[in-house]
């Protein structure tokens, strides 16, 4: 018999549909079983593409011995944290409270009041490596519950007051501004101190794509002209691509890799490192015109609008580490590793032998049983351009055939949201109109599906069908980004209307009257704690992309109103850069915008004017921090309603770029190499 998650829509609850536990979604019926029943809850937190989710699903939940000892003395709840980062963040902040550490899968015990008790992350079927089995933990808990209940209530009880206890309104300044210079110098130093300049990135075992702080690091270098700034970017881009972290075929990042030198790939791949590192990349183009940097630019948008986009248009969450390996073996990387035997088989001898040292193929491998990663550990190598493409298209064909991973196909819209962004920007750099239609194709759908008409979002969709949960935080202001983005690409100013509905939600539903923000709406479920995080994961916190969202906006409208409340936001970050810089990369990154301006440029003149277009192209790509682009024909309806291009005539005629600082702007210009001058930082 399926169990209740069938019915779900999120492809990670349906993978556990067919389990002989008897899961709940997390819902206030699972929670009023359990007091019926007088039992706690196990609440499971994973994600589809998590391998050591799997690994405890096929040990231990689809066991039935365990299934009938969770059936009989708990209430199980799965949770997709990608559908619920809000019940994810606050269980997350307990274990690591708690532990010292934290991951998935997450299993926590609650009680039936959804205060939490106990807690861990992937526990094996047998003892081993010094942890309990997982059935060792379960007969710990029902042991406790049933003999010494009033312990365990009265531990769940200090744990509750200890989260609830906490807030972040302190650590704000007491004027709540933004970082000044010296302040955002000192998290160069800071992350001066962590880089790795022997291998690139920030510390050490596991290395993540650290792109926001990229993202800080190439703003610096603009306002600044700090080269040390630059070089940290340029090592660490380089690094990673040519690395086993990028895939030297299919294009795209995996999502981290296990060793310092960016060999070993943890072999998921996600939207959001994907949207963040492609724009990164184009970025980084932008500055230095690194063929290096526009390449991977390129091959990670045409990897996503490939790899990840849905029949409605938007992009799915994720593809699977693992997959079969051929044998029946679901075995992570096996999709992606190569032997020179298998080399030989596609290639033959000679090609074989060419590939195995253009891509670092070993005998003795570096990954498991002897196969390779495939990377580039020699840029200085000669090699033949024409064979070059002749091997990876026959390895791509050939990989093709096999098993391919999982994919998580539902839409989340947060990430939707930066990979809108990411590929007009890619698009509109590189003369790729496709790459704008895909971008434009995915807000069309967030506007459809996601958005209702009191500019509420749902935060997850699937074929084209909303999910139930609400939008957080980082779904509005990443999306609102997204839009602001397209609207500077495309010249289209009801992006910008689309924004704004959401900004404003942002300051009702979000924003304290202090500055702070919240990650959940103020009507939204009630937890044991509304979760406050603004310090940056694998991608953007809400907090800090709501800044950004809301400074850009300001910039584009004129509102003082979103302004104040991005100076306000950015408090935090004034709080926190100095000491943590790796963790607020996104917000370092706003902050440089605000100290630059941010510049806003009006490029006014007809559509499809050679000489508008030139202009269009030079604001674009200017590398002042932040920067925003409005587009529009003078003395049309659309471009009246957006402020920054209002009453901005023609010159003697001609197509104008009109650039705005600190309420101040200067003569306009019909010259594009004028205008690029005046952009670079």
């Amino acid at each position: 018999m399926p169990n209740r998650l069938a019915h779900e829509t999120s492809p990670y609850l349906l993978q556990h549909a067919d389990n002989p536990v008897d899961w709940w979604p997390w819902s206030a019926e699972a929670f009023d079983e359990a007091r019926r029943r007088g039992v706690p809850v196990l609440l499971s937190v994973g994600y589809s593409s998590c391998h050591w989710c799997h690994v405890m699903a096929h040990e231990s939940f689809e066991d039935a011995d365990t299934a009938a000892l969770l059936n009989e003395h708990f209430v199980a709840v799965k949770v997709d944290r990608e559908e619920r980062p809000d019940v994810d963040a606050v269980y997350m902040e307990a274990v690591q409270a708690a532990t010292g550490q934290g991951g998935w899968p997450m299993t926590v015990f609650l009680t039936p009041d959804a205060e939490p008790f106990y807690f861990g992350t992937y526990f094996p079927p047998e003892p081993r490596h010094g942890m309990p089995s997982f059935g060792q933990i379960l007969e710990g808990v029902r042991a406790a519950w049933t003999d010494r209940r009033d312990e365990v209530g009265e531990v769940a009880g200090r744990i509750v007051a200890d989260l609830a206890g906490r807030s972040l309104t302190e650590s704000l300044p007491a004027d709540r501004r933004p970082p000044r210079p010296e302040e955002l110098h000192a998290a160069l130093m800071g992350l001066t101190r962590d880089f790795d300049a022997v291998r690139g990135g920030f510390g050490g075992a596991p290395k993540f794509p650290p792109s926001m702080v990229l993202e800080f690091l190439l703003r610096h270098h603009a306002r600044t002209g700090s080269a040390g700034a630059l070089e940290m970017v340029q090592a660490t881009g380089a690094a990673m691509a040519r690395g086993g972290i990028y895939d030297q075929l299919g294009g795209g990042f995996a999502r981290y890799a296990v060793d310092a030198t960016w060999t070993v790939p943890h072999f998921e791949k996600m939207l959001y490192d994907n949207a963040l590192l492609c724009r990164t990349y184009a970025h980084l183009w932008r500055t230095t015109g690194s063929d290096l940097a526009r390449r991977i630019a390129v091959e990670t948008a045409d990897f996503m609008v490939r790899e990840l986009r849905t029949g409605q248009g938007g992009f799915a969450s994720a593809l699977d580490a693992d997959s079969d390996d051929g044998t029946g073996r679901h075995v992570e990387g096996a999709y992606y590793v190569w032997t020179p035997e298998q080399l030989r088989a596609v290639l033959g001898e000679k090609d074989a032998e060419f590939a195995a040292t253009y891509f670092g193929v070993t005998e003795e491998g570096t990954f498991e049983e002897g196969a390779s990663v495939l990377q580039l550990p020699d840029t200085d190598m000669p090699a033949d351009a024409e064979r070059v493409v002749s091997v990876k298209q026959r390895l791509l064909a050939a990989r093709e055939q096999r098993p391919r991973p999982g994919r998580d196909d539902k839409v989340v819209a947060a990430w939707n949201g930066l990979a809108i962004a990411a590929l007009a920007e890619t698009g509109a750099y590189f003369d790729r109109p496709d790459l704008v239609q895909a971008a434009t194709d995915a807000a069309d759908l967030l506007v459809r599906v996601h958005m209702d008409w009191q500019a509420r979002l749902h935060r997850t969709s699937r074929d084209g069908v909303p999910g139930g949960n609400s939008g957080v935080l980082e779904d509005y202001a990443d999306v609102a980004e997204g839009f602001l983005t397209l609207a500077s690409v495309t010249g289209e100013g009801v992006w910008v209307d689309f924004a704004g509905f959401l900004l404003d939600t942002v300051l009702l539903q979000f924003t304290t009257e202090d500055g702070a923000l919240y990650d959940t709406a103020a009507d939204a479920e009630s937890l044991i704690r509304r979760p406050q995080d603004p310090t940056d994961n694998a991608s953007p916190s809400g907090w800090t992309a709501a800044a950004g969202a809301l400074l850009s906006y300001g910039a584009l409208t004129g509102s003082d109103l979103h302004r104040s409340a991005a100076e306000r936001a950015l408090g935090i970050v004034t709080a926190l850069g100095g000491r943590a810089p790796r963790f607020i990369g996104w917000g370092l990154a706003v902050a440089e915008a605000a100290l630059d301006g941010p510049r806003e440029i009006a490029v006014v003149g007809p559509q499809g004017d050679p000489a508008t277009a030139a202009l269009h192209r030079a604001a674009l790509l200017g590398t002042a921090p932040g920067a925003v682009v409005a587009l529009g024909t003078p003395g049309t309806e659309e471009a009246d309603a957006v402020p920054l291009l209002k009453d901005r005539p023609l010159v003697d005629g001609e197509p104008a770029a009109y650039v705005c600082r600190h309420f101040t702007c200067e003569r306009p210009t019909t010259d594009p190499e004028e205008l690029a001058e005046r952009l670079r930082g």
